[in-house]
């Protein structure tokens, strides 16, 4: 099993104990900060993802880091140390974050362009989205240079790509299967 697809499995059971206790809003925040603080942080990441530090080192050092969080999000580390899967913790939180907006009826859309959007256009493909989803949608916009022009569009499982690069690889892979 892909780690991405076991992060969701934790993420979603997270997000079902948070709803049973009534603890959504104090776990997306606890959420956040695992985010934010493990993104930040080379040092943290690679000592996640080292098989030399023991599993108990792990646990003692992410638990003295987010000190104060809520007895759930301190559940999960030691769950996720048991388990030898602590260094998925940072993409565990990210999807705990994504299906809690989710349940919020919100969506978070993922625009892949070359250069910055407009405000104009940031604003037409919200419309866009939001009529196509019919949930409130965030939009986060990625600068990636690779894809020449147009944009990649990500909202959940759906993906539509209108990138230049990805028109010319279609366009090289049917001049190769021609020949």
């Amino acid at each position: 099993m892909s780690d991405s697809r076991a992060a969701l499995r934790y993420a979603k059971a997270i997000l079902d104990l948070a709803v049973e206790n009534k603890a959504t809003d104090a776990l997306e925040k606890d959420m956040q900060n695992v985010v934010g603080t493990i993104s930040g942080s080379a040092e943290l990441r690679e000592m996640l993802a080292s098989p030399v530090v023991k599993g108990s080192a792990k646990k003692e050092a992410l638990l003295s880091v987010f000190k104060g969080s809520h007895s759930i999000t301190e559940g999960t580390i030691s769950m996720l140390v048991s388990n030898k899967r602590v260094s998925m913790l940072n993409e565990v939180a990210s999807k705990y974050l994504i299906l809690n907006e989710k349940l919020k009826g919100k969506d978070i859309a993922h625009v892949t362009t070359a250069v910055p959007l407009t405000a104009d256009l940031e604003k037409k493909i919200l419309a866009k989205v939001t009529e196509m989803t019919g949930n409130k949608v965030s939009l986060e916009n990625k600068i990636d240079e690779s894809i020449i022009g147009g944009f990649v569009l990500r909202v959940g499982d759906l993906q539509y790509d209108a990138s230049i690069a990805n028109k010319l690889s279609s366009l090289k892979r049917e001049f190769t299967s021609s020949l």
